[in-house]
């Protein structure tokens, strides 16, 4: 049986449209986490940005792989029903941490997330991946939006750099360009979410959001985890998050000293 917080629909629509939303996944962890996007914001990462952007207003804060410093952070992962959810989501029986991340968009905030896949980014291929995005405010029209099925996709969308909207890698012919979802037709999945609710969605999945125009803040923790066939892959380049001095070769398990394992089925 899965998880009480899915059920075996939620599971098959997870596999299908690589997108489903799991309500009160970190609902008693909202205030806490709350804390640690504080401790965030005022301490940022190396990896932090303002994507600052010309014409833009507000402020859109983002930065990742912090969960090891910032408490509130680790006890979601660690201690919440997450990683047991994200298993039977994905089929898997261990699960990964692979990282965190924290988007912050104040009142008045103009700047969108782009569309993008977040495989692309990233230095793991495999079928079984998941991450969660949490909103710590209540959202409407500031939801993540994901395009159902596009986990499918024969093709990556060629990954971007947010503010200057120009390739991340080189050899941009060797992604699909970037869609616009609205425009195509695409089937667009997105719901008004209280905190503590999670969308959970493929790293291959194409998502975004809108800029924050309410006057409340948008506050949103997400964190991605791999499965049993996830293996570091070879990118052209610097990958996102970069992890620097990694030594992992094509076709290795992620390393278990980085990106432990936190949820074994098969250990009991």
């Amino acid at each position: 049986m899965p998880h009480p917080l899915l059920t075996p629909d939620d599971i098959e629509t997870f596999q299908r449209d690589g997108v489903v939303l799991v309500r009160g996944l970190f609902a008693d962890r909202v205030d806490s986490l709350r804390q640690g996007i504080e401790k965030n914001l005022c301490h940022p990462s190396p990896y932090a940005s303002e994507n600052e952007r010309a014409g833009e207003t507000g402020r859109f804060f983002d930065d990742y792989c912090n969960w090891t410093r910032i408490r509130e952070f680790s006890d979601a992962i660690l201690n919440g029903p997450a990683a047991e959810v994200a298993a039977d989501l994905m089929g898997s029986d261990r699960v990964q941490v692979f990282h965190d991340h924290v988007l912050v968009k104040e009142p008045g905030t103009s700047m969108a997330t782009p569309w993008h896949q977040d495989g692309p980014y990233y230095f793991v291929e495999g079928r079984q991946t998941v991450s969660f995005w949490s909103p710590l405010d209540p959202v409407d029209e500031a939801s993540l939006r994901c395009v159902a099925g596009s986990h499918l996709w024969e093709k990556d969308v060629l990954p971007t750099r947010w503010v200057t909207e120009s390739a991340f890698f080189p050899d941009p012919d060797l992604y699909r360009p970037v869609p616009d979802p609205e425009a195509e037709g695409m089937d667009i999945r997105a719901w008004p979410m209280a905190p503590g609710d999670a969308v959970a969605f493929h790293f291959r999945t194409l998502h975004g959001a809108r800029g924050n125009t309410s006057a409340n803040r948008r506050r949103a923790f997400s964190v991605r985890f791999v499965g049993d066939d996830a293996v570091y892959a070879d990118r052209p380049g610097r990958t996102s998050p970069p992890f620097p001095g990694h030594g992992m070769r094509a076709g290795e398990r992620l390393r278990e000293d980085w990106f432990p394992t936190i949820f074994d089925r098969s250990s009991g």
